[in-house]
């Protein structure tokens, strides 16, 4: 079969229906979503129920409830699809549904190289800097970037990754057709028009407390390794290096100053032996550490955004010299116009920045 079949389907629409019973229930102490959304339908009704009286889903018709979908532009995936990614079935609770928006080829969700990229809403300027670069590589590179569209870091890591034409997969703690947050709605646009975005939580359904650390669980669980690029400790994105630890993938994380609070969780997932990430070619091999000696030069080529131009090559080493304009053109044998030209293709691909005193300085990436 293709889509979701009756039964997975209202077993989402419930999971909808309870999300408010659910935070209620969750806000009591000591009460944990733990496994709670892996409970048979009767179970789950029973545990969030607490005495309300209404049953759900009582107006529940599968009729409507597709057409409502085909409306919104959402499409439902369930377990005895074969496009439903088989990487989630190794989470204890997998998603009976995922409910998907945007543009891109379903069989995306299986990509077996997918690299999931967390981190803080409040990002330095250098994580922000790393975080594109590393979705702008491994973009370049063919590999999908899964991230949650927060505000911060996974905002950043798509906008890189949609800036080299990637593919990418945002994962909702809402409905997917529902953009949050509300100032990404742009960003939220153009991940739909290149690629996908993916919640459990059926169309116009709002975002809940619960509904987040739920979200991280699938997008540890569609990727083949997650990175953290800036992290405090505790954090949200932590949350989701332990589900992808949970399930054997790959953790990866960016160091960052020791003094920085939002280091904090990324350097003690390095103490703890998160693989180090300092650009793209070290998640390409880690991914593809087994193909050949070529294959592997042609993504890390293709992850640096390789200059061959000599001219533009002199420019960069001109520009990671801090040399000012007039260094740059004596480096780079070339009229302050040319350069300052070439200064610009640089920076449209990324591997320059133009700073406030309207100089240039090299990015962390591409690297």
């Amino acid at each position: 079969m293709t889509g979701a079949c009756d039964s997975c389907l209202r077993r989402g629409y419930l999971v909808g229906e309870l999300a408010a019973r659910i935070a209620a229930m969750l806000d009591r102490p000591g009460k944990r979503v733990g496994a709670l959304l892996s409970l048979p339908e009767d179970e789950l009704v029973e545990a969030v129920s607490a005495g309300v009286a209404d049953a759900p889903l009582s107006r529940y018709d599968s009729g409507q409830a597709r057409s409502e979908m085909a409306e919104r532009g959402v499409r439902a995936l369930c377990r005895h699809d074969g496009r439903y990614p088989g990487q989630l079935l190794q989470l204890l609770d997998p998603p009976a549904v995922l409910f998907v928006s945007g543009y891109g080829d379903l069989d995306l969700l299986a990509h077996d190289s997918s690299v999931a990229l967390v981190g803080t809403r409040r990002p330095s300027p250098y994580g922000r800097e790393v975080a594109q670069g590393l979705g702008r590589g491994l973009a370049a590179a063919g590999v999908p970037v899964v991230s949650g569209l927060a505000l911060g870091i996974d905002a950043e890591g798509h906008r890189g990754c949609l800036a080299a034409d990637g593919r990418a997969v945002a994962v909702l703690a809402c409905g997917p057709d529902v953009p949050y947050p509300r100032t990404n709605r742009r960003l939220y646009e153009r991940v739909r028009e290149r690629g996908l975005v993916v919640s459990e939580l059926p169309p116009g359904q709002r975002p809940y407390r619960w509904s987040f650390p739920a979200r991280n669980r699938i997008m540890a669980g569609l990727a083949r390794i997650t990175v953290v690029v800036e992290a405090a400790d505790p954090s949200g994105s932590l949350i989701t290096t332990q589900f992808a630890t949970q399930l054997g993938r790959g953790v990866g994380a960016v160091p960052g100053q020791v003094t920085s609070r939002v280091a904090a969780g990324t350097n003690n997932l390095l103490k703890d032996g998160a693989a180090l990430v300092t650009g793209p070619q070290d998640l390409l091999d880690e991914l593809f550490g087994s193909e050949s000696a070529e294959g592997r030069a042609a993504r890390v080529q293709a992850a640096a955004g390789a200059i061959d131009d000599p001219v533009q090559l002199r420019l960069l080493e001109a520009v990671e010299a801090s040399l000012g304009i007039d260094g740059i053109c004596a480096h780079a044998g070339v009229p302050v116009r040319e350069a300052r030209a070439g200064l610009s293709r640089l920076e449209r691909s990324g591997h320059v920045r133009r700073d406030p005193l309207g100089g240039y300085r090299r990015t962390a990436a591409p690297c």
